[in-house]
């Protein structure tokens, strides 16, 4: 049986986050590096990924591997600066940088293993051509993939954004926008939730997956893994790189073992970014 906790955003409301979070781990997790190292993931894919290190790859290693399951964005970062895991996988650099800079935070990447294309998909279109005038469009509103999926939109034609328009680009940095498109902005999460509501939206690969959404087929546009930076990537409190369990997980994450894992389960909806 894995050892595997799953937690909502709701379950840590009000209050109860310090208290939940104390509770995910015996002692603290990223400091006793004699016990098992315990991992902040994102169901899909990256908890999928790390339990097959668990199941297949750790014992070989003499790494005690456990996987805790969170589907927010903020608490698996939460969770690795305080303690309560030893590590987390479900983020890339621009949101990272952005949450350390929004919290005081100090968490540092160690290793990056996979992208997820972000994608547009619709329940109501089946291409980019089909969006009629005036049709909204639903957005992550966390601060970096909004700007993420604006430029998503701008690599294809549907809106044009400011010069200089970056990493925080919002609704407001679109200079030129043809088809008067409007956008409903909502946590990561909901927004595969939201198909049946909106014309179109753009999907994380993680929640697209997780929703039964295959990218690589069903979206009307999907990033390109060709330079992009949005590789996701294992990581940690700074100072504690060094820390053996996370050095022995690293180099499994970056496997060939894990690289045709990785290939034969997601078909292209996950890529391998070494």
């Amino acid at each position: 049986m894995r050892n595997t906790a799953k937690f909502t955003t709701a379950a840590l409301a009000a209050g109860a986050l310090t208290l939940g979070l104390t509770a995910c781990g015996s002692g603290n997790a990223a400091t006793d590096t004699s016990g098992p190292l315990i991992v902040a993931a994102s169901p899909t894919p990256h908890a999928e990924i790390l339990n097959y290190v668990k199941d297949n790859l750790a014992k070989k290693a003499d790494l005690d591997l456990q996987v805790q399951e969170f589907t927010d964005y903020v608490t698996p970062n939460t969770a690795t600066q305080d303690g309560s895991v030893g590590a987390n996988y479900f983020q890339n650099q621009p949101y990272l940088d952005d949450f350390n800079k929004k919290n005081g935070t100090d968490i540092v990447p160690v290793v990056t293993v996979h992208l997820e294309p972000l994608g547009l998909y619709s329940n109501k279109v089946k291409s980019l051509d089909a969006l009629k005038s005036g049709s909204t469009v639903a957005v992550p509103n966390d601060t970096v993939n909004e700007a993420r999926a604006l430029k998503l939109l701008a690599a294809n034609g549907l809106i044009t954004l400011k010069d200089g328009a970056d990493n925080s680009a919002t609704p407001a940095d679109i200079a030129k926008n043809p088809k008067n498109l409007k956008f409903k902005e909502l946590e990561a999460a909901q927004t595969p939730r939201s198909l049946n509501d909106v014309d179109a939206a753009v999907v994380n690969g993680n929640y697209a997956l997780s929703a039964g959404l295959k990218p690589a087929k069903q979206a009307l546009a999907l990033e390109k893994a060709e330079n992009n930076p949005y590789g996701n990537f294992l990581a940690v409190k700074k100072g504690n790189e060094d820390d053996p369990r996370v050095q022995k997980l690293a180099k499994l994450l970056t496997s060939p073992e894990v690289k045709k894992f990785i290939a034969d389960k997601y078909a292209g909806s996950v890529v391998a970014s070494f």
